[in-house]
């Protein structure tokens, strides 16, 4: 899609070039902030930009309805990807050291990039610490740098639109932070509740702190800059959360079974971190009741060997909750394609929707 590709160099520009006005700022006050420099390019280097994809289409689908030619202003939408972008690499960094991942994207995530700093630097005191607390400051000042660039984004847009903008960037911003609340809570509470709220349970996770961020949350940033009818976004809103609800299912399935040669992250990741997902509550639905332990005793334990990441592997496809959540994905792309049918939207952005739509629901990575 040459036209996504287009996006997305604007986006790495926009970002480069906002980054590189930041530093200076953070020369000024000392030499020694360059590691926060460094790492917020490294971070926000690569990745596929799903999130500036759906909020440029968004964008597309809405403007495009309404005029016959494709605007060439396309500064305030880039800027708005690229906030998303930012605020994303800020929740990757602190999902991280909650997840105490030692990778991301094929290399050391940012808690290990600042504690491996400390050691080769000989300092006073824990390394890990210095790691922990300096990650915490960047996804911090990458978060304060997401709201920069949306004020930048919206500077010459329409008080109305853009205040319409600023209600759905801090409504996304609450949800993704109580989804990531609420997943910490269900890997120490589950043993809590009754059996059958465990799906439920995982479920919620999955809406609040991956669905609605990663998908329908920019398609409705893009659509309301594009001033959006109500019809238009409620299309909008019901191609994105099951989309997104089929992006974090194939998320989940990729932390336990995925390639680390292709995801970046080591093979059962997830397995290590605990993640109490969709995946394992079906799992535990069907397994017997040894099998069942074996699980809940061997998931969250981050010394975990290769020999029993594939035992854990091999419970789970028995159990037949790997396969279930494939259909689970099928249906809900399925779900969101049908709501563009006939939609009140441009018919060459939805051709794109559905593209990423097949892209996100299928990808190894």
């Amino acid at each position: 899609m040459p036209e996504s590709n287009r996006l997305i160099d604007l986006v790495n520009d926009r970002i480069g070039r906002f980054l590189e006005s930041r530093e200076s700022i953070l020369e000024a006050i000392a030499p020694d902030l360059e590691p926060m420099s460094a790492f917020s390019r490294q971070f926000l280097s690569g990745g596929k930009r799903f999130r500036a994809l759906f909020c440029y289409w968004g964008y597309r689908a809405v403007h495009d309805a309404g005029h016959a030619q494709e605007s060439d202003v396309l500064d305030p939408v880039v800027g708005l990807a690229s906030a998303l972008e930012l605020f994303h690499a800020a929740a990757l960094v602190h999902d991280d050291i909650i997840d105490r991942s030692d990778t991301r994207r094929g290399g050391p995530s940012a808690h290990r990039r600042f504690a491996s700093l400390h050691t080769a630097e000989e300092w006073d005191g824990s390394a890990a610490d210095f790691g922990t607390s300096s990650a915490i400051l960047l996804g911090d000042l990458l978060l304060g740098f997401s709201s920069d660039m949306l004020d930048e984004a919206l500077i010459d847009t329409a008080p109305a639109r853009a205040a319409g903008v600023r209600r759905e960037f801090g409504s996304m911003r609450a949800e993704v932070i109580a989804g990531q609340y609420l997943d910490i809570l269900e890997e120490s509470s589950w043993r809590r509740g009754p059996e059958s709220d465990l799906l439920p349970r995982a479920e919620r996770v999955i809406v609040y702190k991956a669905a609605k961020y990663s998908v329908q949350a920019p398609l409705l940033l893009g659509g309301l800059l594009a001033g959006g009818t109500l019809g238009q976004l409620d299309v909008l809103r019901e191609f994105g959360l099951p989309l997104g609800i089929a992006f974090q299912l194939r998320d989940d399935l990729l932390g336990v079974f995925g390639d680390s040669r292709v995801t970046g992250k080591p093979s059962g990741d997830d397995l290590r971190e605990g993640k109490r997902t969709v995946l394992i509550a079906l799992a535990r639905r069907t397994l017997p009741g040894s099998a069942r332990r074996l699980l809940d005793e061997l998931l969250g334990d981050p010394d975990l060997d290769d020999g029993q990441i594939r035992t854990l592997q091999s419970t789970i496809n028995a159990s037949g909750a790997a396969a279930e959540v494939e259909r689970m994905i099928e249906r809900n792309a399925t779900r969101a394609t049908r709501a563009l049918d006939d939609a009140p939207l441009a018919s060459s952005a939805v051709n794109r929707l559905r593209d990423l739509a097949q892209s996100v629901s299928d990808r190894q990575a």
